[in-house]
């Protein structure tokens, strides 16, 4: 597993979904969303039991770290988007997917790169406080600076604690402190 390059894809693919939602109709992306989790649950099933899917196979071999459901991130990034575009207006799904994508990819990175003072479930300060950054950076293009701060600092926080999949709890957390704001 190259874990650079799973967190590129990570990024791309996240904001392609975010980007994806704002710009469809609320109906097409929750469809969208519904048919991919369906069809993403049945190749995991397939993979897992062994089968060889053409061109599948590859990019999880790839892709996917060692010992996991096979496409789990991927799955769990799905299953939050749609929790959090059934629950939250598309704009404000669109801001959670973002952090996720982001926070997410910089975390990793930052950790395995410079993490040394390691805080909480393997997770750094270091990688912490970078994904905060980068976060609050990219949410000052999209929201008021006391916004961007709030809500990359809960992004951050939930990332490190969770005690599930970030990729299912990152976005809700996100549209649930951008509700309170605004």
């Amino acid at each position: 597993m190259n874990e650079p390059l799973r967190k590129a894809v990570h990024l791309i693919f996240g904001l392609a979904i975010a980007c994806f939602i704002l710009f469809s109709e609320r109906k097409l992306a929750l469809y969208a969303l519904v048919i991919a989790l369906f069809l993403g649950f049945i190749l995991s099933d397939a993979l897992s039991r062994g089968y060889t899917i053409p061109g599948v196979s590859k990019i999880i071999a790839t892709l996917e770290r060692r010992d996991v459901l096979p496409g789990k991130g991927a799955l769990f990034f799905a299953l939050g988007a749609l929790f959090s575009l059934t629950f939250f207006p598309k704009e404000v799904t669109f801001i959670g997917l973002v952090v996720l994508a982001l926070l997410d990819s910089v975390t990793t990175l930052v950790g395995l790169r410079f993490g040394r003072t390691r805080i909480y479930n393997h997770k750094s300060i270091e990688a912490t406080l970078a994904g905060f950054a980068a976060t609050t950076a990219a949410l000052l293009f999209l929201i008021p600076a006391h916004a961007a701060i709030l809500t990359s600092a809960a992004a951050a926080f939930a990332e490190l604690v969770s005690p599930v999949d970030d990729n299912l709890i990152v976005p809700a957390v996100v549209c649930i402190v951008l509700t309170v704001l605004f």
